[in-house]
């Protein structure tokens, strides 16, 4: 991830329909940056965790019940059955480097969570033995390194429409996806390129019925310098992009960093939101009172919504962390 802040552009102020197709915008977006206040990163990040997790996934014996496995796309999604009116649960791998992927899926079907996610295809099969989806694939672009490029179009393009077909055969919902970092880009060009490169598989994602989720995150404290850090911006690409397969991950944590007013937004933009992360602010860690976000609140606004996906937990325990992660499971049980 690079470091640093860039200047400022000073791009025309976007004018917004209040209600546009797919996503619903109660605010203009602006063409220059809000907020760029920088602090120190945290200890851990989800690219160091990865490459922690490298050798880790498929080198473990999955703990699983094989006469309970599915052995179908279909029926990997449709298993475990997610309680009636209750949002569909998904934990994100990197945030758990000290347990085999095996290991972790088999608690992880014992507490009811349906998915483990942020995953490549090599890991796919072993989430499958435990019964569970991975509901939101990693794709090929980075943080860093994204769609807001022309000169990435050439290896993100072709690669992506592999991994959406890959996704499809496989039965996952989602894939995920960046705008990569500005580096002097100002935000109005990021749109247009990031358009550009989207809009050339947003075809491939239609006829896969995967959806492509790029992912909202902050540049004040975890990553400086990416473009897609605010709502508003991310809503004017979806809406440029136009396909129902192309939508937002809402990082919960991100977004109350970057902009609070969670619930609001949520609200006003859900018709973009394809996906949702949590973790506790300030730090990433456990979604308890012990951070400022009312989870129980923000899950019941995300219901209020009609949505029927997937929020995955996605915070560094600071405890046990199954204990961790069975109490956050159950505080968004809504």
């Amino acid at each position: 991830m690079a470091a640093g802040a860039i200047t400022e552009d000073s791009g025309p102020r976007l004018r917004l329909a209040r209600s546009c197709k797919p996503p619903c915008l109660r605010e203009a977006w602006s063409g220059s940056r809000i907020g760029d206040v920088m602090m120190s990163a945290p200890a851990v990040t989800r690219r160091e965790a990865l490459a922690t997790l490298a050798g880790v996934a498929l080198a473990a014996v999955p703990l699983v019940r094989a006469a309970s496995a599915p052995t179908s796309p279909t029926a990997m999604l449709s298993a475990p059955a997610p309680s009636s009116g209750r949002l569909h649960h998904s934990v994100c791998r990197w945030c758990y480097p000290g347990i085999p992927l095996g290991t972790l899926a088999t608690a992880a079907h014992d507490l009811g969570v349906e998915s483990i996610e942020l995953l490549d295809p090599g890991e796919w099969p072993v989430v499958r033995q435990a019964g569970l989806t991975c509901a939101m694939a990693n794709g090929t672009t980075t943080i860093a390194d994204g769609f807001n490029r022309l000169e990435n179009h050439g290896k993100y393009v072709p690669s992506m429409i592999e991994r959406i077909k890959a996704c499809a055969d496989a039965g996952l919902p989602n894939v995920i996806c960046f705008s990569g970092n500005r580096a002097g880009l100002p935000d109005e060009q990021g749109l247009e390129n990031c358009t550009t490169g989207l809009k050339q598989i947003a075809g491939a994602a239609e006829k896969a019925g995967v959806t492509v989720c790029m992912e909202l995150l902050n540049s004040r404290v975890d990553h400086p310098d990416y473009q897609c850090d605010h709502t508003a911006w991310g809503a004017e690409l979806v809406r440029r992009v136009g396909s129902e397969r192309f939508k937002l991950l809402y990082d919960i944590y991100h977004m109350q960093i970057m902009e609070g007013d969670v619930i609001r937004t949520i609200q006003d933009h859900h018709a973009c939101l394809g996906h949702y992360h949590t973790g506790g602010v300030p730090g990433r860690h456990e979604i308890d009172e012990t951070q400022e976000l009312n989870y129980p609140a923000i899950m019941r606004a995300i219901k209020a919504t009609g949505f029927n996906g997937f929020v995955a937990q996605e915070f560094l325990p600071t405890r046990d962390p199954l204990t961790s992660l069975r109490e956050a499971v159950r505080l968004c049980r809504v």
